[in-house]
């Protein structure tokens, strides 16, 4: 790769290291995995809903590996993110970024999706010593979970214990939904986000919709946001 001439790859970055822009043009069109369903969405909020669901997609998804107790690689980190190394099964937030801890050298880091190379490059000129940054945003996407049964939901979909006294607000783990693995993080009360690999989204979707379809189900953004502002502009549907 490093032969290649090509305005989207930097090799110098990093020695050895062909660092590639895999949007380097905005006119090419993405599609999530989801986006079927964005494109079905009709109608008005129900006011009986009590849980939301909706995609977050085409997000910046790097995984960052190394050791925590290496100051080259923690640092790094904190300098290039402005996010400290979150503890096991924690994450932190900061504007528009998160970081989450996935294993004892692993973390999710997660972004706004026109920002990937850019934070790429920037973990690469800051993280010192054995490190690994790789872009897994083609892979996967974010389920949006809300509501005031969002955790009914959740209780009858995976077997980890997501009461409060045991999933706290800020929490991460990685679990087993419906039949497949998802990462799921705790935003809120009431809130939730599920990480999916892309292939297994719209099963992921379907499962969901199918769990919470006793409680009322509105495929849109957090309820309470959408009720408060009458101008809001997203198509919206009940089920």
């Amino acid at each position: 790769m490093s032969d290649v001439t090509n305005t989207a790859v930097d090799s110098t970055a990093t020695p050895g290291v062909a660092l590639m822009d895999q949007q380097p043009d905005d006119s090419v069109p993405a599609r999530s995995p989801l986006h079927h369903v964005a494109q079905a969405q009709t109608g008005e909020v129900s006011a009986n809903a009590r849980v939301s669901i909706w995609e977050e997609p085409l997000k910046t998804h790097l995984i960052l590996r190394g050791d925590a107790a290496a100051a080259g690689f923690r640092e790094g980190v904190q300098a290039a993110t402005g996010l400290d190394l979150p503890e096991p099964l924690q994450s932190q937030s900061k504007g528009d970024w998160s970081l989450s801890w996935i294993t004892p050298d692993e973390w999710l880091l997660v972004g706004p999706g026109d920002q990937a190379f850019t934070m790429e490059s920037r973990l690469r000129e800051q993280l010192e010593g054995h490190y690994a940054v790789v872009n897994v945003g083609g892979g996967q996407s974010i389920v949006r979970l809300s509501g005031t049964e969002a955790r009914s939901v959740l209780m009858k979909s995976c077997p980890y214990d997501v009461h409060d006294r045991h999933f706290p607000v800020g929490k991460v783990v990685t679990t087993v939904l419906g039949k497949t693995q998802a990462t799921l993080r705790r935003l809120g009360d009431n809130d939730w986000e599920i990480v999916v690999r892309r292939s297994f989204a719209d099963y992921i979707w379907r499962w969901l919709l199918d769990a919470a379809s006793e409680h009322g189900v509105h495929t849109g953004p957090l309820l309470s946001a959408v009720k408060g502002q009458a101008s809001h502009k997203t198509d919206t549907s009940t089920v």
